[in-house]
């Protein structure tokens, strides 16, 4: 089962903002190849990482409120919330290993 949450523009606040864990937010959308490579990575860490860290996933092509508050150019675009404040920008698909050694700092 997924641990990733799917949020909209109308979600989006209430998962970021009352969340006790940081939040890494996959801005993506269906077309984009390199959000395809980086979802079951996201998948492994979610699930390694339950109870320290929030996925979530915003679709950039129905979402665009919220994709254009966070300035998102290209994707796949991650951003980390701690205490619904932006943290890091990660851009491009990564392996496993770089997303966790970027993310280290925040968990």
């Amino acid at each position: 089962m997924s641990e990733i949450v799917a949020v909209d523009d109308a979600t989006f606040d209430e998962h970021v903002k009352t969340a006790d864990v940081p939040v890494l937010v996959d801005f993506w959308a269906e077309w984009c190849g390199p959000c395809k490579m980086i979802a079951p990575v996201l998948e492994e860490i979610a699930q390694e990482q339950a109870g320290k860290l929030r996925i979530l996933k915003l679709n950039i092509d129905d979402n665009l409120d919220i994709t254009r508050r966070y300035d998102v150019m290209s994707i796949p675009t991650l951003i980390l919330f701690k205490d619904g404040q932006p943290q890091a920008r990660l851009i491009g698909a990564k392996p496993k290993g770089q997303l966790m050694a970027e993310l280290a700092a925040f968990l």
